[in-house]
């Protein structure tokens, strides 16, 4: 059994793969988004709208297309490389989709609705200290009065948030690239491609055009509420798996599964960021349910047997090499 959200968000999804009909009935209102993107540019670029500095360097990690290009994996892979070269780092995001707008420290214990699950997400993964505000600056300015000491600071998402200075862009990609070429809404491009950058990096197994590559996989366990692990080869004989997934690309979540092995009797791709508050899929207790590990956050208040299985991530040395040696004249400023 595979289901799918059907919604108008999946139904432009698909019409941002090439330039169909839709894209070209579409196509029009691009033109008048195009202009503001360029006129509010151009209005950072002249200093008429202001743009904050923070006193530590600022990397942001993005995208220029809508709909999610694996970004977080990238956030939580730079965060870990600066904390093994012995730098102190402190991520900031908006927290997109949750219910607050106040600047918040995203602590072990955080409302996922309060702070967002991807800063949730990276908390848990890195340890670092991770704040959110709808500006970003803010959020910046009061991780590090509560964090003197942070070294670096690694933007979550941002590369079209202008209200914040940076010193490094790295902008992500997936398999789909920029997709149809075309602007919102009759594509996927938030602003014109392409654009100045430091380091572009791909997140997927077949890029679209030159870039830093990185390996995907998912590990070999599955994490219960607790955190305590279990093999995912102890979960094919067990009771039928259902996989769930809310996020940008579910459909490659559910094939990594299923190449370990999974039998899966039933998959769900749902929009990306659902907050499952009428989550009734297992009422019957029917299924062992899988899910990514952003999706886990919400979803344990609801079904709390469920099961996140952990993406491994790692960009090719060659980027890693790249970033250092941009970042090391910034550390000595």
């Amino acid at each position: 059994m595979t289901q799918a959200a059907r919604t108008p968000a999946s139904l432009l999804t698909r019409a941002w793969r090439n330039r169909g009909w839709l894209a070209w009935l579409l196509w029009p209102l691009s033109l008048p988004y195009g202009l503001l993107v360029g006129l509010r540019q151009s209005m950072y670029g002249l200093g008429w709208l202001a743009s904050e500095r923070l006193p530590v360097p600022v990397l942001v990690a993005g995208n220029v297309v809508a709909g999610g290009a694996g970004k977080t994996p990238v956030v939580m892979a730079l965060v870990q490389h600066l904390q093994a070269r012995g730098i102190r780092v402190g991520v900031i995001s908006r927290g997109y989709g949750r219910r607050s707008r106040d600047c918040l420290e995203v602590l072990s214990d955080s409302a996922v609705e309060d702070v967002g699950d991807e800063p949730a997400l990276i908390r848990r993964r890195t340890s670092a200290p991770v704040f959110v505000a709808a500006r970003r600056a803010e959020a910046g300015r009061a991780l590090l009065a509560s964090y003197p000491q942070t070294q670096v600071l690694v933007c979550d998402d941002g590369l079209q948030h202008l209200a914040l200075q940076r010193d490094l862009e790295i902008c992500v990609f997936d398999d789909r690239g920029v997709g149809n070429g075309f602007l919102l809404p009759a594509g996927p491009l938030r602003e014109p491609w392409p654009r100045p950058l430091d380091l572009l990096l791909h997140t997927g197994q077949q890029p679209a055009f030159a870039g830093f590559k990185a390996s995907r996989s998912l590990a070999s366990h599955a994490l219960r509420s607790d955190g305590s692990p279990v093999a995912l080869t102890d979960l094919a004989q067990g009771k039928p798996l259902m996989a769930l997934a809310a996020i940008a690309q579910p459909e490659a979540f559910f094939t990594m599964l299923r190449a370990q092995g999974l039998p899966l009797a039933a998959t769900l791709a749902l929009p990306d960021h659902h907050d499952f508050t009428h989550w009734e899929g297992n009422r019957d207790g029917t299924y062992t349910v899988l899910c990514t590990e952003k999706d886990a956050f919400k979803l344990w208040g609801k079904e709390p047997t469920a099961l996140a299985v952990p993406l491994n991530f790692e960009p090719e040395t060659a980027f890693w090499t790249a970033l250092d040696e941009k970042l090391e004249p910034l550390l000595h400023l």
